[in-house]
Formats: C-alpha cells, sequence, structure tokens
C-alpha cells in the first residue's frame, strides 16, 4: 500500500490550494484541518504515526505588533501540546523547524552547531530556542529520537513574510522609491526551497544522536541592498531610487533584527547533501519566478514520508 502521510494545517497562512497537488499525487495521503493547539486535533493526527515533522508556527520575526502573543502561543505553547500527546503513541522521531535566530548575535560566522552560549535577540529567536528545550526534554525523558533543523533563510514561491515579499509588494506599486529597511549591509544566508527539503530529508535519514540538531543554509552571505538590485532589475525598474529606513542606530532593518548571519554546513554536508543554489541564485530564482508567474514549483514537491508520518504546518 505504500507509506502513509497525514498532514495537520490550521490553515492560518497557507491555503488548501498549496497542499491539493500533495493530494492528487497519492491516496495515502490525510490532510486534517485543525491546530495543534488544540489536544483532540493532534491526537486525531498522531494516530498511527511514527516520525512527526513539527513546522507549525508564527514564522515572522519582524515585530511588527505590540502583543509578542502569537511567538508564545503558535510557537512554544502548539509544541508543548503536541510533545504531551507525543509520549501517548508510538511516535520514533521528532523533527523540529527551529531557525539560525536562536544564535543572536553570533560572534563567530559561520556559526556551528555548538556554538554558545545562545543568546536570541527577538521574542521569535527565542521561543524557537524555548521549542527546542521542550523537545529537547521530552525527547530525553520518553525515549524519542528528535532531528532540530536551525534554518537560514528559506526562499521560495509559497513564501508570504521576509525580505522578498516586501520588496516585491512594493514592486506591484511601481514606486519610484524604494524603501529598504536598514543601511542595506545586513548579510543573510539565503536558501532554495528545493536545496531545503532536500536538506530536510538527509538530516532527517543521517542524524546519529537521539537529539542530533543541524545547521541548514547556504554556504555564502547576500546583503539586503543586493537583493533590492536584483528584485530591481528583474522588475525592470532598474532607475528607481532605493531609501534607506534607519530603524536601529547600527544600521540593522529593527531592533531584534540579526545583521549578519551565516551557518556552518559542515556537519550537514557531512552526509553527503549540497545546496544546488547560491544565495543570489535562490533569491533571482524565485523573484524571477514570482514575477514571472511561474507555478513551477520544481523537484522539493518529492514526498517527505519514510514509513507514517505526521507533517504539521
Amino acid at each position: 500500500m505504500g507509506d502513509q502521510l497525514t498532514i495537520l494545517d490550521n490553515f492560518s497562512s497557507g491555503t488548501v490550494t498549496n497542499v491539493r497537488n500533495i493530494e492528487a499525487l497519492s491516496q495515502n495521503i490525510q490532510l486534517i484541518k485543525g491546530d495543534c493547539k488544540n489536544p483532540q486535533n493532534v491526537k486525531k493526527a498522531l494516530s498511527g504515526v511514527r516520525i512527526v515533522y513539527h513546522f507549525a508556527g508564527d514564522p515572522e520575526v519582524k515585530p511588527d505588533r505590540s502583543d509578542s502573543s502569537s511567538w508564545f502561543y503558535e510557537n512554544i505553547f502548539a509544541t508543548h501540546v503536541l510533545l504531551e500527546q507525543l509520549k501517548n503513541f508510538n511516535v520514533e522521531k521528532i523533527v523540529f523547524a527551529s531557525s539560525s535566530t536562536v544564535y543572536g548575535d553570533a560572534k563567530l560566522l559561520p556559526t556551528p552547531e555548538s556554538y554558545g552560549p545562545l543568546v536570541p535577540i527577538s521574542v521569535y529567536g527565542a521561543s524557537k530556542l524555548a521549542a527546542e528545550g521542550l523537545i529537547s526534554a521530552y525527547c530525553h525523558s520518553h525515549s524519542i529520537n528528535a532531528v532540530i533543523l536551525r534554518f537560514a533563510n528559506i526562499v521560495g514561491r509559497k513564501n508570504k513574510h521576509g525580505v522578498i515579499s516586501d520588496f516585491l509588494k512594493q514592486i506591484q506599486n511601481k514606486p519610484r522609491k524604494f524603501r529598504i529597511l536598514g543601511d542595506g549591509t545586513q548579510t543573510k544566508s539565503f536558501l532554495h526551497i528545493d536545496d531545503c527539503i532536500s536538506a530536510i530529508l538527509d538530516a532527517t535519514q543521517n542524524a546519529k544522536q537521539s537529539i542530533d540538531i543541524f545547521n541548514v543554509g547556504s554556504d555564502d552571505r547576500l546583503d539586503v541592498a543586493t537583493i533590492a538590485r536584483i528584485a530591481l532589475e528583474e522588475a525592470g525598474l532598474d532607475g528607481t531610487k532605493s531609501i534607506f529606513s534607519q530603524m536601529a542606530s547600527d544600521g540593522r532593518g529593527w531592533n531584534g533584527d540579526v545583521k549578519n548571519m551565516l551557518l556552518d554546513t559542515s556537519k550537514l554536508r557531512s552526509t553527503g547533501w549540497r545546496p544546488r543554489h547560491t544565495s543570489e541564485q535562490a533569491v533571482r530564482s524565485v523573484i524571477r519566478s514570482l514575477l514571472d508567474g511561474n507555478n513551477n514549483e520544481g523537484p522539493h514537491m518529492r514526498s517527505l514520508h519514510k514509513k507514517r508520518e505526521l507533517v504539521s504546518a
């Protein structure tokens, strides 16, 4: 009959149409509309599951709101509810989508998984670190394996937040002045979604420790000013003037924004994984695809499931 995949999603940010093509690939895929904060929904989704991919949460890093409770409920409380139910099922492994923001302003670049102390500078980063701690404690207590993935900036067509999304929203209005948060010198690592999916599969299959942590990112960095230039080039707005908005005194985009980030991915590379795109190639490819209205998703639509698995989104 093949492998079974269950997807639990409340569609607070995504849409059902995003996963309809996945459902069409196999009769062995079950989609449950529910919430990780609801114990009954989680119980239903966990039935017969061996591997859980916990990717649910509030992904927004930028503090555009005064109420930070969403990060607590969606990233910490939801993880707690999932783990409380997890211990009652025969789950072998949980794979968690954490973030490079747990490192804060790391003094060592590229930053290895062993770097410490971990001092996040955003509530989002703190919520991911808290979730890591809960997963570690529950897995040790109940003999469940865990793979913690600390992601760089992941870019793809369906991503509705982050610098690319912000820039493209401006481009839609064909602005005479292009607004950039910070001084444009902030540097980040960007990873194409196809490379991200292959990294998830490789890390899941090659984890050797009961609690194994992997950095997931590209080898290089891109500064925000360059991303703006690429976006304007691809949109044919080369003559548009860029305006830098100093949201923080040291040039970062906002208080809590990690100004420089580059992950050491040598541990993941030791499994044989390699990204196919540089940061610039990933960013340019996604921008071009979005501007062209191209719906082709590429090879990352490969199934995540091995045995019976749950993906919380």
